[in-house]
Formats: C-alpha cells, sequence, structure tokens
C-alpha cells in the first residue's frame, strides 16, 4: 500500500503536488475544467492542513517557442483561484530565482501554480525524459512531494518520477481513488465483463492478452471489431482493418471463442461523413460499406451478457460516436450500464469523453481521468509515477 497526503505532516511544510491540468482550451477558454475540479480534495485537504502548496503540470506538448503561448497554465490559475475562492499565485517560471522567491514567500494556506512543466521540453526533452538534474532540482522547491496526477503515472517525467527520487513521497486523493477502483480486476464480482472498443487491434492487444485470462466475456465493438470479423471470414467492406494482427485476433477467436463476443450487425456508412447510413446483418456487408458503429441486434446480444454482470470495465467507445449518426450504440450501452446494480468502471480517454459527454456519468461506479495510464494499468503494467512512491 502506497503512502498518501494522509500519512504526513502538512504543517508549514512547502508541499508539492504533481496535479493533471492538461485541460482543453479553445479560443482561450477552457471547455472542460473537470481535471481541475478532480485536484480539489488533494488541495483542500492540504490548505486544512497548513501547508504551502506548489502546484506542478503540464498542459499540451511544447516543441516550438510558438507552443509556448498557447499552452500557459496562467489561465488555469484564474480558473482554479475561482473554484477555491481564493487567491493562486502564478509563476511564468519553471525554474530559477524569481520561482525560487515566489515559492519562499509563500505563507501557510497560500498556493502556487507554477509555468507548464513541458516548457523544459524545449531544453532537450528534460521533463518528458526524467531529466535527473531536473528532478533533482524541483524536488529543492519542495518539502514533501504528493502525486495526484493519474493522467501521467504511466510515464517517468521529471516532475514525478524524478522528484518522487529526493523527497518523503505520497499518492494524493485522486489517484488513490483510482487504483482502488481499478484494483477491481485484482479480484472482481462475476460474471466479469469487459466491453473492449477503440480503433485498433494493435492498440489494445496488452489489454486483450492481460483480461481474456481474468474476465468472463470480452464484448467487442468499435473499429477494432472488424479486424476480429476478418480473422472470421466475414465480410467487412472497406471498414477499419488492423492487418498486421488478423493472426492474433485469429488466436484469440481459438482460444477464447466463448468469452470473446462479436458484433452481429453494423452501421455503416459510405465515408465518415456520409448523410446516408444503413445497418445490416455482418455477412450481408458491400464491398463499399465502412462500418462505423454496432448495429441494434448487436446492442441487444451484448446486453444480455451485461445484465447478468456483477462487474464491468468499458475501454473505447464501440462506434465513431464523435458523429451523431454513429453514436447510437455506444449511446444505448450507457443506457444498459445506467440501469445495472453493477461495478461498472469506465477507462479514460474516449470513453470517459463519450460518458460523460452524453450526460451518463453520474451512474457508472468510477470514471478514470487517465486514458493511457487506465490502458497501461489494464494491461498489466507497472505505473511508474506510482511504483517510485514510498509504501507505507
Amino acid at each position: 500500500m502506497k503512502k498518501t497526503i494522509r500519512d504526513f505532516d502538512l504543517n508549514n511544510k512547502r508541499v508539492i503536488i504533481r496535479v493533471d491540468y492538461n485541460v482543453p482550451i479553445k479560443d482561450g477558454i477552457i471547455t472542460d475544467d473537470n481535471r481541475i475540479l478532480a485536484s480539489i480534495p488533494t488541495i483542500n485537504y492540504a490548505l486544512e492542513n497548513g501547508a504551502k502548496i506548489i502546484l506542478m503540470s503540464h498542459l499540451g506538448r511544447i516543441k516550438t517557442e510558438e507552443d509556448k503561448e498557447t499552452n500557459s497554465l496562467n489561465i488555469v490559475a484564474s480558473r482554479l483561484s475561482k473554484i477555491l475562492n481564493r487567491e493562486v499565485v502564478f509563476s511564468d517560471m519553471t525554474h530559477g530565482p524569481e520561482l525560487e522567491d515566489s515559492i519562499n514567500n509563500l505563507s501557510q494556506g497560500d498556493i502556487l501554480l507554477m509555468e507548464n512543466t513541458r516548457f523544459e521540453d524545449l531544453d532537450g526533452k528534460k521533463e518528458s525524459s526524467n531529466d535527473p538534474e531536473l528532478g533533482k532540482y524541483w524536488a529543492t522547491l519542495g518539502d514533501i512531494f504528493i502525486n495526484d496526477a493519474f493522467g501521467t503515472c504511466h510515464r517517468a517525467h521529471a516532475s514525478n518520477v524524478g522528484i518522487a527520487s529526493h523527497l518523503p513521497s505520497g499518492i494524493g486523493f485522486l489517484v488513490e481513488k483510482e487504483i482502488n477502483n481499478l484494483s477491481v480486476l485484482n479480484n472482481p464480482d462475476r460474471p466479469f465483463t469487459v466491453i473492449m472498443g477503440g480503433a485498433k487491434v494493435a492498440d489494445k492487444i496488452g489489454v486483450i492478452e492481460n483480461l481474456v485470462t481474468k474476465a468472463d466475456y470480452i464484448l467487442v465493438g468499435g473499429g477494432m471489431a472488424y479486424t476480429f470479423l476478418k480473422a472470421k471470414g466475414l465480410p467487412i467492406g472497406k471498414s477499419l482493418l488492423d492487418e498486421e494482427n488478423i493472426d492474433f485476433c485469429k488466436k484469440m477467436l481459438k482460444e477464447y471463442s466463448n468469452k470473446i463476443i462479436l458484433p452481429i450487425d453494423s452501421v455503416n456508412g459510405k465515408d465518415i461523413s456520409d448523410e446516408i447510413v444503413s445497418e445490416c446483418n455482418i455477412q450481408d456487408m458491400k464491398d463499399d460499406d465502412i462500418g462505423l458503429d454496432i448495429g441494434h441486434s448487436t446492442v441487444e446480444l451484448f446486453k444480455q451478457y451485461l445484465e447478468q454482470s456483477k462487474t464491468i470495465i468499458w475501454n473505447g467507445p464501440v462506434g465513431y460516436s464523435e458523429i451523431e449518426a454513429f453514436s447510437t450504440g455506444t449511446k444505448e450501452l450507457c443506457e444498459i450500464l445506467k440501469n445495472l446494480d453493477a461495478t461498472k468502471i469506465i477507462g479514460g480517454g474516449d470513453t470517459a469523453a463519450a460518458v460523460i459527454n452524453f450526460g451518463y456519468s453520474e451512474y457508472m461506479t468510477h470514471i478514470s481521468t487517465g486514458g493511457g495510464a487506465s490502458l497501461e494499468y489494464l494491461e498489466g503494467k507497472i505505473l511508474p509515477g506510482i511504483d517510485i512512491i514510498s509504501d507505507k
């Protein structure tokens, strides 16, 4: 069990909290502040216990000087200040005397948000490559390190692994919640069913290999389903095909034919933007059809398995859910899950976005905040950002 923020005396200590403020921004406006809101319980706990808080986060990818103009965390400092109803000091520096002075001037209950940690990537990718000197330097700015950015835990960066290598360290409430909910995999109530969607089989090989031995059923949808269907010798028209992994699909279907459940019908277009949508049984797909969603018969088939399940993990939309014409399958699965008395875990990324945007978040047991991190956790991989944290 990892140490948490509760295991430290925070009084009058400089507490570095690695948060995930990699929020979507359009035309200078934050369009979704869920990741900011998710950090509030840990920040409030630190405030209540007399800490001097130093927040660190990345935002976007920084490859050129021009990228800095559209990826400053200054806008996040303003939003966080409104949410907390208190001043959040913003430092536009990621190192140097000016940043150090700002931190040294903090009093108990003060909050400082440092500029985008990835600004350091312009100098040899020091943040993303976990430059040892950068991690060591950032550690000198605090007394205690708390990692509350689950979305970056699958990466070894200077702002998580680097700092934690030099300071007493623990996890925040968000990361603790993620670990506790995803650890249901270790001993799930059964039947245990996985909904697996997304585009390519290649992206999910590790997850499939790990979960197929643990789950009772894997319901396959999304673009990746058509590679499995092709492996069965069924027509898929011009649907997305991951040719390099057909043999993998054949192997999985042969070894786990009783577990892997494939679509029996498909919602098709002639291209992604096509307004002329057709629905047919898989064996009736035409040569110019592009499968872009599961059909109603597949929804009913999946429903039979879901209604008897006690634990459900969903990773990947089952259709091109960003487009209304091909969002029905994903919406209908949300509606099915809404009414189930089961543990319902939603993987991060596109799945989380779909569930939230379609208005079903309150009906899920847990929605992960980390797309890549939750994916690698489901693969059974060690997450370096968590692994480096001290054990109790």
